[in-house]
């Protein structure tokens, strides 16, 4: 009794080990760099819909494309969601092509020009700004108008931060390497406040600690739903301008993955017109959604009428590294 006990024990044991989900696979292992407060609920309703098993781990977008660079082609990764095109690009040789049905969603400037990746959300580059601070009619058309010194100790930024690093790299690759050193040596020289991210930065312009800061657009929002009479707002920059890049968050399918149909079956649930609404409807972020025919949340202004400097996203990950190394030389990073 005894043996035929733990025989059936074992088999148990034996059984359940292989039933990772319905269909006798292993989980679907999600590296993702953009936050679980975010797109956890996108995951879990991936996996209810699907019956699919979904293991992240969160963690900085730049910290996940090192590991998966160290891990190479014994990743346990099968997706990868970035925050940046940068971190996507860091390990473009590690990632598949994406079906042309699956990369058609999305317009040719929010994606990879060889495929590898594609775009699931937009934001903008905007300067947050302090209404009773300063009048609209005074905000600077270009960013590189801040290094005037009438913004001296008036200018947030967060230079660790990926998309500070990301619109960097906009101005290298629109205006030279040259003009930007300039650029960072005069706004060092305006002594800006520096912050860990963009979220302090939008509550520091809200509560008079500074008069302007560069953000993403999306934190606005965050701030009003908790201070809605907050003086604060968004200015966006001229056409162009390397102050108004719209950059993306995206995701890749590891080309090591022994899951690739429940890979893309995710990338494609993000870009699914249920998965693009939830950034308007649901999310706290309110990012743009990349798919033709889902509007942009209320109160912003069409994805379609911004238009940041000519450069191609899919190039970043390749630039991050001197990027990374000018910001540097400038005094912005140790």
């Amino acid at each position: 009794m005894r043996t035929t006990a733990t025989l059936a024990v074992l088999v148990a044991a034996i059984f359940s080990a292989g039933c990772g989900s319905d269909d006798g696979s292993g989980p679907l292992t999600v590296y993702s760099g953009r936050e679980e407060e975010l797109v956890q609920p996108l995951f879990d309703r991936f996996a209810a819909e699907t019956g699919t098993r979904v293991e992240v781990r969160y963690a900085d977008s730049a910290e996940l494309a090192a590991t998966i660079n160290e891990e190479g082609g014994n990743s346990p990764a099968d997706v990868f969601f970035a925050q940046d095109p940068g971190s996507l690009g860091a390990v473009e040789s590690q990632l598949a092509a994406l079906p042309p049905e699956t990369l058609d969603r999305v317009d040719s400037r929010f994606r990879d020009d060889r495929g590898r990746w594609v775009g699931t959300s937009g934001r903008s580059r905007v300067l947050v700004y302090n209404t009773d601070a300063v009048a609209a009619a005074d905000l600077p058309s270009s960013v590189f108008d801040l290094t005037d010194a009438a913004w001296r100790g008036r200018i947030g930024i967060a230079p660790t931060n990926a998309s500070f690093q990301a619109f960097v790299t906009a101005m290298r690759l629109s205006v030279g390497d040259d003009r930007t050193r300039e650029w960072l040596v005069g706004l060092k020289a305006n002594q800006p406040r520096t912050y860990e991210k963009n979220l302090p930065i939008v509550e520091a312009a809200a509560s008079g600690e500074i008069d302007v800061g560069l953000v993403n657009h999306y934190y606005l929002a965050l701030v009003k739903d908790e201070q809605p009479d907050a003086p604060v707002a968004n200015h966006f920059f001229e056409p162009g301008d390397p102050g108004a890049l719209v950059s993306v968050a995206g995701v890749g399918v590891l080309a090591s993955t022994d899951q690739p149909e429940e890979a893309r079956a995710l990338v494609d649930f993000l870009l699914s017109d249920d998965g693009q609404r939830f950034y308007t409807e649901e999310a706290e972020e309110t990012e743009y959604p990349l798919v033709a025919g889902i509007p942009s949340a209320p109160g912003l202004p069409p994805l379609g009428d911004l238009q940041g400097p000519d450069v191609d996203l899919s190039s970043f990950g390749g630039e991050l590294e001197s990027t990374v190394e000018l910001l540097r030389e400038t005094g912005y990073l140790t």
